[in-house]
């Protein structure tokens, strides 16, 4: 089969559809399948897989201020599709795969992949200008594909029922960890969690967007209500993209930060994650909504202990390997951070328990059923 696929997610910052689009490129690349796979981004064809950088670039903050606008966001919407399809020109006997949601006006068969629902279920949690981009694009994706992907079987569901797409043409595909992220011998740790001022096993780790989706404000106060020796001896430590609307985040934050129980890092270098991973004592997730959540499988994988949320795609994600609780109980959320960091007996099982879960994830399953959803849309099943 002949492929072109959309790798315009890897870029910085690095998120998890950018690493999900990149893992999946490597291996539909050693695929004998694929007789001619094409990366195509922006309104090109690149001459090889891209990797993200580790810093923004000097047209990262335009793009930004760019985003804030409307006037600069609608015209974007409307000629981009354009400038696209004229690029893709004469390749209407390919395939066409979207990791991230949009597809541009093509001659050919189409997939896309929805990660999840959230800018039409979770749209107060986005900037209203992204939310209308978003929700227009993503609704004219509906009318082009031939099929879709999700990575849970919860995203299916919601997809089929919100839109009222046939499920039939809907199909699951999970994420995987990546190989970097493994258990590693203390002295592995040492260098790299020094430059972030950590120890190893010395701290709580969260990983991900700092927003109001995944519900940092309930995580520290939950963290608050811990016993001061517990919260001073492991910090929460939370590293992740900026994000928006969360000046009360970071409000908090910097009162943790002054009383000494959490500290936030940023976004950190992506080779710096997979040991962040690897030196904690704890990984804590209480997301509110996920369309997948791949950092509990990476800690998992890392050898760490998770406390996360039972919403949404986590408890497909995490199996029976994790301490869950709902989103918003506090008062749950804080005994299972402290179960998570003393008790070692339930520690040590979790650990063997959460490694063994990671295993039935893989990028090699990921791209071996991708593969499979673009046979039946190639053979119109």
């Amino acid at each position: 089969m002949k492929l072109v696929l959309s790798v315009e997610p890897i870029r910085f910052p690095l998120t998890g559809i950018g690493r999900y689009t990149y893992e999946l490129a490597l291996r539909l690349q050693q695929s004998p399948e694929i007789t001619d796979l094409q990366f195509f981004a922006g309104r090109r064809f690149l001459p090889e897989l891209p990797t993200a950088a580790n810093e923004s670039g000097s047209g990262y903050g335009l793009k930004r201020a760019v985003q804030k606008n409307f006037l600069a966001v609608e015209a974007y919407r409307l000629l981009m599709p354009m400038l696209r399809k004229a690029a893709l020109k004469g390749h209407g006997d390919f395939l066409y795969h979207s990791p991230n949601y949009y597809l541009p006006p093509f001659a050919g068969r189409s997939v896309a992949t929805f990660h999840d629902l959230s800018p039409f279920t979770w749209a107060h949690c986005h900037a209203p200008q992204l939310v209308r981009y978003l929700q227009k694009e993503l609704k004219t994706t509906l009318v082009r594909a031939d099929a879709l992907i999700t990575d849970s079987e919860f995203t299916r569901q919601e997809l089929a029922s919100y839109f009222s797409w046939p499920v039939e043409r809907i199909h699951t595909v999970p994420l995987a960890s990546s190989p970097e992220f493994y258990p590693r011998p203390l002295e592995a740790l040492r260098s790299v969690l020094a430059r972030h001022g950590l120890e190893p096993g010395g701290y709580t780790l969260f990983v991900g967007t700092i927003e109001p989706r995944k519900n940092i404000e309930t995580l520290l106060v939950a963290y608050s209500r811990l016993p001061l020796a517990v919260r001073t001896r492991w910090p929460l430590i939370l590293t992740g993209y900026h994000g928006w609307r969360n000046d009360t985040i970071h409000e908090k934050l910097e009162s943790a930060r002054r009383e000494g129980w959490a500290h936030y890092l940023g976004f950190v270098p992506s080779e710096d994650l997979p040991v962040l991973f690897a030196g904690a004592r704890l990984f804590a997730f209480p997301s509110l909504y996920e369309g997948f959540g791949l950092p509990v499988l990476e800690a998992m994988s890392s050898g760490v202990p998770v406390v996360c949320s039972n919403s949404s795609s986590l408890p497909e994600v995490a199996g029976n390997a994790a301490l869950m609780c709902a989103a918003m109980d506090v008062d749950e959320l804080t005994r299972l951070i402290e179960r998570g960091l003393t008790d070692q007996a339930w520690r040590e099982i979790a650990v063997v328990n959460g490694m063994k879960h990671a295993q039935g994830f893989s990028w090699e399953r990921c791209a071996r059923e991708t593969l499979r959803v673009y046979r039946k849309v190639i053979d119109g099943k």
